[in-house]
């Protein structure tokens, strides 16, 4: 199979889809890897690393999308992107499509095979392509917070941690799973007062055991959740449905509860954002301010530690690459059923449930749409 991988190019997203090492590996499996010039710039990979370990290089984006069986990519593709796909091509990338209707309408009408990393699925039942990114984004999380609530930057002008004598900022964090656990472990480690919500007492169990006295844990109800983010001044909301569009749980009637300058930060923001009053932001204008609250809502987050970001990101969708690869793409599918998760658009179609009710489609069973 020849596989393809483009430069991305949504703001400040200096992450790719393969690093040298996963080339080879495509190589060694027997496939052909095409690269386009730079694509791993932003990770500090020139060229010559990927020609070293098999891969040839091209010099636009439309060479790799006109000649590849299969693209790889990290974040959804760009409107004249998803001009480039072609029928039975292979997309295999970040889609979020429940709240992108624009993107939906295209990969539909573009008859691709569109596989998401974020709808992959585990044996243990976990999103094992989602994983390393909600790591590094709950991380980035209290970074971005932190900054926010610096006066220059429209916040309150607190430190997160406080100092002797002076309390320390108030951390509230929605959402106990990938994205939460580790927004906790940074904020903890900062010295921040941090108190987690979320609606599965298991979770909430595991975060005590393992956090200790120091996380506060409240079952997320309508009250308690409203009661927590008036006292807070950094509010990360990290909240997610598989595949859906993200629920609105801190409303704007909710911010004139809250004291002027705290922080909103919205991990999730790619599904649509947890926040009512959140809209897509980037790394080049990361915040705006409503009713006096600093909303942090960047699409990409971890588009801006790259390096990282994406040797995490290849560690984890590098095996599932590989048997699309090996078997193609309706064997790998039909042999896998947790790959088959990821099918969210199949000819035409849309294969995952969660999109076609979010976006008004009909939904075709991926098992049937194989099949047929």
């Amino acid at each position: 199979m020849l596989i393809g991988v483009p430069k991305e190019i949504k703001n400040h997203e200096y992450r790719v889809g393969l690093t040298p090492d996963s080339v080879r590996e495509f190589v060694n499996h027997g496939h052909a890897v095409i690269v386009e010039t730079n694509a791993g710039i932003g990770i500090g990979c020139l060229d010559g690393q990927y020609e070293a370990a098999g891969a040839t290089i091209l010099g636009t984006a439309a060479e790799i999308f006109a000649r590849a069986d299969m693209v790889v990519k990290v974040k959804e593709p760009q409107a004249h992107e998803r001009k480039m796909l072609r029928e039975d091509q292979i997309l295999f990338t970040y889609l979020h499509l429940a709240p992108d209707a624009a993107q939906t309408r295209d990969l539909v009408d573009s008859g691709a095979v569109c596989v998401a990393y974020e709808t992959v699925t585990s044996a243990q039942g976990g999103l094992p392509l989602l994983a390393p990114m909600s790591q590094v984004a709950g991380r980035m999380a209290i970074q971005a917070g932190a900054h926010c609530l610096e006066k220059a930057h429209g916040g309150a002008g607190m430190l997160l941690g406080g100092v002797p004598g002076v309390a320390p900022a108030k951390v509230t964090i929605i959402g106990g799973g990938v994205v939460g656990e580790n927004a906790i472990q940074m904020a903890l480690g900062m010295g921040a007062d941090v108190t987690v919500l979320d609606r599965n007492v298991e979770v909430l169990n595991a975060l005590n055991n393992r956090f200790g006295a120091a996380l506060k844990t409240l079952y997320s109800s309508a009250s308690a959740l409203e009661s927590a983010v008036f006292v807070s001044d950094l509010v990360v909301g990290g909240v997610l449905v598989t595949g859906a569009a993200a629920p609105k749980l801190v409303t704007r009637a909710m911010l004139k509860g809250m004291r002027p300058g705290s922080v909103l930060v919205d991990v999730a923001i790619d599904q649509g954002g947890c926040f009512e009053t959140s809209h897509a932001t980037t790394h080049t204008d990361p915040t705006f301010i409503i009713d006096d609250i600093v909303h942090y809502c960047v699409a990409n987050m971890p588009g801006a530690v790259p390096r990282t970001s994406t040797y995490a990101l290849n560690i984890a969708t590098l095996p599932f690459g590989l048997q699309l690869a090996d078997k193609g793409y309706r064997q790998a599918l039909q042999d896998n059923p947790h790959l088959l998760q990821g099918l969210n658009v199949y000819h035409g179609q849309i294969t995952y449930q969660a999109v076609a009710h979010d976006q008004g489609y009909a939904f075709v069973d991926p098992t049937q749409a194989l099949a047929a």
